[in-house]
């Protein structure tokens, strides 16, 4: 009966992976796993047989295995796992004495009787599995994907511009400042004490993920501290003040947003705080919190009381879907906080991605901040007019919009908006000289006026949604030979970092255009070379080695589904027949953006790896509509193109990346040479299984880090509920606490009147990567 079993899981084993590794080799791909399946299926026969060869040849077949996956993966226990788990264990059964009873040989006694002998055994076996075993917990204590290096600890600035004149203790806009940094120059919390950090306290807002909410619905929001009080806004788009020292309540406004399952994504990632510094005056809004709403609007309140500002806009409102050449609900609103500078309050706007071309215009608008008139427009359609348009008029429809967050430098006069795509995404025909100069770039525009002032295109003729997603960081380099410059740090999605000269979108460190791949359907082409920065987290290109599973099976099934795609590398276009893209649609880099450190002129950042696929359809194999809610996901329509498109990560039958880990990292850089320095797991799969597996193999996050000049880069984002703190100089993991929700937002750090530092983040999930849902603002401080 033993030998039967054994026989039958061998066989069943076998006849798999040599019908799916012939189909492998038809495709392409490796020769092993139809190898691999013959050898099961002979390991089967003997087992049936009851043959004792059966041990010998299995511990051979074992040790060529353990070459294999040597030869193609290295010292990698997360790559070597798959390929060598389901052999060891069989291995393991057949050296049991239960089974090799059943090989037992038989002789005859000087009477001519049979005797049974022991059990037959396999030193070949044996010492195989010994091996594997050794070169298994030799690749644990191995990590071939590290780069291991420190940055800089010198000061090269000591009094470094932050940006405005934001108070040390305070956080006055998304990124600290205007600048964008994501730097705080406090130091109480430092690398030295940071492991003593516990909870001082814990709000919940009470906007909680509804049962008819878009899957986008999620926690990105980064507070304001002003003051002794903390600004935020929820998903649902409602402000609350939170006192910055206990987290009681001050007060919260509800905009009263009606449900819209077309609203691709519900979220809000912040306010925007206002207070002239020309005045000493006091009394209703003279402090404003201003906040963008998911259904097209932007509305001031006074700061200390949560009360509608009537003198701004149209009693308290300005309403963003004015003159959009179209205006369904749900289609186009802010998930960003506009940008304060220069007397104005300037906003863009996100559009729902590739649902239709009749989509709004992605125009750039700067209001007078205090009456809510409009001063300029920048619309990327139309880019030389920007004095306001006439109430009878219109915006360029779908033109490459700004759904991320802006930069601005008052001193230069200028802001810096990340812009995006023009809808669809994924298909570039008819795209007018406009849009192929803007799409997927980096724009200086001037405060005063609106008008361009540079501008530095990171993709040409995007196919792949490659928006520069990220708040440009602004600092000033002092070159190796003492020169000081003017910079920009923008983030791309492809990997790349752009470190500009911000007076003219010039290179800093060097941008090179590179052969990129062809191949587009007939209707459309591609850009011959594309812009690659010497500072580039960008990855090696996919093969089918890189590819992974728990098990042989799922290994191969994704090796399978590789050479099925289409692929060429970074910006293969997308195709009938499906493209693999990677990076993916997540991007290296997303909305978290970059931590710079103005004084020691250092980058911190959490690139993620993980691929997608896309495939186009044909408007006449387009399924009819159904109940679906919106989402960037599955089948993106393009009504009135030519195509739809399906896309989605690149993910094995069990659910799991096909790529190998890691899929997330941490990473430092210097800023004075483009060196990377570092780069080290970051995150567990605990939260990513039914099981709560802590395995730190790295995992993709969404969201963003800071840095603080006690040395600490402080960081959620990852796809497990944990809040981290990593040394900045070393990438050295510091500190972690357990969050009760997905951290899916970037954290900031304070100072209270009693020269108490603390830090914060914001748990709440985020519905795209399916991270728990949640209403958390939390609160850190060192142990007393």
């Amino acid at each position: 009966m033993i030998n039967l079993v054994t026989s039958g899981l061998l066989a069943l084993i076998g006849l798999a992976l040599a019908v799916g590794g012939a189909w492998l080799i038809a495709v392409g791909g490796s020769f092993y796993y139809a190898l691999a399946g013959l050898a099961f299926l002979f390991a089967s026969f003997l087992a049936f047989t009851r043959k004792p060869v059966l041990l010998p040849f299995y511990g051979a077949f074992t040790l060529a295995s353990l070459v294999w996956a040597v030869w193609e993966a290295g010292f990698d226990w997360w790559q070597l796992a798959p390929r060598g788990g389901l052999i060891i264990v069989v291995g393991l059964w057949l050296m049991t004495p239960v089974f090799r009873k059943t090989l037992v040989r038989t002789s005859q006694d000087e009477d001519g009787a049979s005797e049974n002998k022991a059990p037959v055994r396999s030193f070949v076996l044996e010492g195989s599995v010994v091996i594997a075993v050794i070169v298994a917990v030799y690749s644990m204590m191995n990590n071939p994907n590290a780069i291991e290096g420190t940055l800089p600890t010198s000061t090269v600035v000591e009094n470094p511009q932050y940006g405005g004149s934001v108070p040390d203790r305070d956080w006055h806009h998304y990124g600290r400042t205007t600048y964008g940094q994501r730097y705080s120059p406090l130091d109480q919390i430092n690398t030295d004490n940071v492991a003593s950090l516990e909870q001082a306290w814990v709000y919940q807002t009470g906007d909680l993920k509804r049962e008819s909410d878009v899957p986008e619905t999620t926690y990105q929001v980064t507070p304001l501290k002003i003051g002794e009080t903390l600004y935020l806004c929820t998903p649902h788009s409602w402000a609350i003040a939170i006192d910055a020292k206990t987290g009681q309540e001050k007060w919260k406004f509800d905009p009263g947003i009606p449900q819209n399952p077309d609203r691709q994504h519900q979220t809000c990632r912040g306010v925007t705080y206002y207070k002239d510094a020309a005045t000493n005056e006091t009394g209703p809004c003279t402090e404003r919190v201003f906040l963008p709403t998911s259904d097209a609007r932007l509305i001031a309140l006074d700061a200390a009381t949560g009360e509608i500002c009537p003198s701004f806009g149209d009693e308290g409102t300005v309403h963003l879907e004015t003159n959009m050449p179209y205006n369904p609900a749900g289609y186009y609103y802010s998930t960003s906080p506009p940008v304060a500078a220069d007397g104005k309050i300037i906003i863009g706007g996100a559009v729902n991605d590739n649902y239709s071309t009749k989509s709004q215009s992605g125009v750039i608008r700067a209001y007078d901040i205090n009456t809510g008139e409009l001063i300029w427009n920048w619309d990327s359609g139309n880019p030389e007019q920007t004095e306001p348009i006439p109430d009878d008029q219109t915006y360029t429809a779908n033109s490459p919009n700004s759904w991320s967050v802006s930069s601005a430098d008052e001193a230069l006069g200028m802001i810096y908006v990340p812009l995006g795509n023009k809808v669809p995404d994924q298909l570039g025909m008819n795209r007018d000289e406009n849009v192929e100069t803007y799409s997927s770039s980096i724009v200086a525009l001037s405060l005063e006026t609106g008008q361009v002032q540079w501008v530095r295109q990171t993709v040409h003729h995007d196919l792949w949604d490659m928006d520069v997603p990220a708040q440009p960081a602004l600092l000033d380099i002092t070159s190796p030979d003492g020169e000081t410059v003017p910079a920009l740090v923008g983030p791309t999605k492809q990997g790349d970092i752009y470190v500009l000269d911000r007076r003219t979108g010039e290179p800093i460190i060097p941008v090179t255009e590179v052969p990129a791949p062809g191949g587009a359907i007939p209707e459309d082409h591609t850009a011959p070379t594309q812009p690659v920065s010497d500072l580039t987290f960008m990855p090696e290109p996919l093969t089918g080695k890189d590819m992974w599973g728990i098990t042989l099976f799922d290994q191969m099934a994704c090796r399978i589904a590789f050479h099925l795609l289409k692929y060429e590398g970074r910006y293969t276009p997308p195709s009938l027949e499906g493209t693999l893209v990677y990076p993916g649609n997540f991007g290296t880099f997303n909305w978290g953006s970059v931590a710079v450190d103005p004084e020691r002129q250092i980058m911190f950042g959490m690139p993620t790896y993980l691929a997608f696929t896309s495939r186009l359809i044909p408007r006449a194999e387009v399924p009819p509509r159904g109940s679906e809610k919106a989402s960037e996901m599955g089948i993106n329509r393009n009504e009135g193109a030519p195509y739809a498109v399906e896309m989605g990560p690149f993910l094995s039958p069990l659910g799991i990346p096909c790529q190998a880990p890691p899929w997330g990292y941490v990473a430092g850089a210097d800023l004075r040479t483009g060196e990377i320095a570092y780069m080290h797991k970051n995150g567990t799969v605990e939260d990513m299984t039914p099981l709560p597996l802590p395995f730190e193999l790295g995992v993709p996050g969404i969201g963003g880090p800071i840095l603080t000049k006690g040395g600490v880069a402080f960081l959620g984002a990852a796809v497990d509920n944990y809040f981290r703190a990593y040394d900045a100089t070393t990438g050295e993991k510091i500190w972690e606490t357990r969050l009760p929700a997905g951290g899916q937002s970037t954290p900031m750090t304070y100072e209270t009147d009693d020269g108490t530092q603390y830090v914060l983040i914001v748990a709440g999930g985020h519905g795209s990567i399916g991270t728990k849902p949640g209403d958390y603002v939390i609160a850190y401080k060192l142990a007393e």
